[in-house]
């Protein structure tokens, strides 16, 4: 099993984004029945964020309700929280020491105590502030025992090298889907891997894509901010769920649900050499699916080989995210 901060955990996570995002109005009693369930399943790694949600109601928050009823369950899971974002509305960051501090302190100060971070880390890397500035200053606060270790987040391999000779890197998140391929090809995974590193696989799902359940833009939630990235964009859409509808020609051959396809798949890629543990971290606000997205599918060779001409013959259209943000990551 790998491990994350010294702790282990199983080979798929949750991500809390969806249980406290605006406009979602999750209550707490089927978010604690997503989370319970999820710990059941053995899926201990939840992946968070202070920006998933507003100020006064995101992933720190929604973890001090949770822990405050199941205080028990709090030395069992490992959470992972993003930050740095000093305004979302202009995607501008704050990575200064001052800021990891602060927002170090505002996240403990929300937890009040309940649960220590295990792995925290700014959301983006803050091209205002020297790298070293902020690793320093997080390394500091693990010295302290503020937070239990340190992660990345959409980092090239080059940002990873350079952080790894500052301190020790707990874990790197970045995308990794059946349409986002990247980390695999662009010296990523093969830098983590040569350092140890684990990789949390953020939207394995591609954000409800890879599911089949889209087959309009009206298909998605109307509170759901990827309505707006340009892999849902008319002129790509349609291009997108070609690809999909092959994927899920697949699945079906398989007998299984399209997700169940795209997040074995993931986890298979562990497996490569030169690829290191990779822990696909989905979203749901439906306890009953995750029992679902926790089944193993067995992809055989040849279900790979097929994987992989579909995925040639059907390139996606559009980039992971729109222009000001894409100018957030590093490839």
């Amino acid at each position: 099993m790998p491990t994350l901060a010294g702790k282990e955990v199983g080979n798929t996570g949750l991500g809390l984004m969806r249980l406290t995002a605006h406009g979602a109005n999750i209550p707490d009693e089927q978010a604690f029945a997503v989370l319970k369930s999820a710990l059941n399943a053995g899926i201990n790694c939840w992946n968070g964020a202070d920006f998933y949600g507003s100020p006064a109601n995101n992933s720190l928050h929604l973890l001090n309700r949770y822990f405050t009823a199941y205080p028990e369950d709090a030395e069992k899971v490992v959470i992972c929280i993003k930050s740095g974002v000093a305004d979302m509305r202009t995607f501008s960051l704050d990575c200064s020491p001052e800021g990891v501090r602060r927002f170090v302190a505002n996240a403990n100060n929300i937890l009040d105590g309940k649960k220590k971070i295990d792995i925290f880390g700014m959301g983006r890397v803050d091209r205002q502030v020297p790298l070293q500035n902020t690793i320093r200053a997080l390394a500091q606060l693990v010295s302290e025992g503020a937070i239990g270790g340190i992660q990345l987040s959409e980092v090239s391999s080059d940002t990873i090298r350079q952080a790894a000779r500052i301190a020790r890197i707990d874990m790197v998140e970045a995308e990794v889907s059946l349409w986002a391929t990247e980390i695999l090809n662009n010296g990523v995974a093969a830098t983590c891997d040569e350092l140890g590193i684990p990789v949390v696989a953020h939207t394995p799902l591609g954000a409800g894509m890879l599911t089949g359940k889209f087959k309009s833009i009206d298909d998605l939630d109307p509170h759901d901010h990827h309505r707006f990235f340009p892999r849902f964009q008319p002129e790509n859409f349609s291009k997108n769920l070609d690809l999909v509808n092959k994927l899920t020609e697949l699945a079906k051959a398989k007998k299984c649900a399209p997700a169940q396809l795209a997040l074995s798949w993931v986890r298979l890629q562990s497996k490569k050499t030169g690829v290191p543990p990779l822990i696909p971290v989905f979203g749901t606000t439906s306890p009953g699916r995750v029992t679902e997205n926790t089944t193993d599918i067995d992809l055989t060779g040849g279900d790979l080989e097929e994987i992989e001409k579909i995925l040639t013959s059907f390139p996606v259209a559009g980039t992971r995210y729109p222009a000001p943000a894409m100018k957030l990551v590093e490839y």
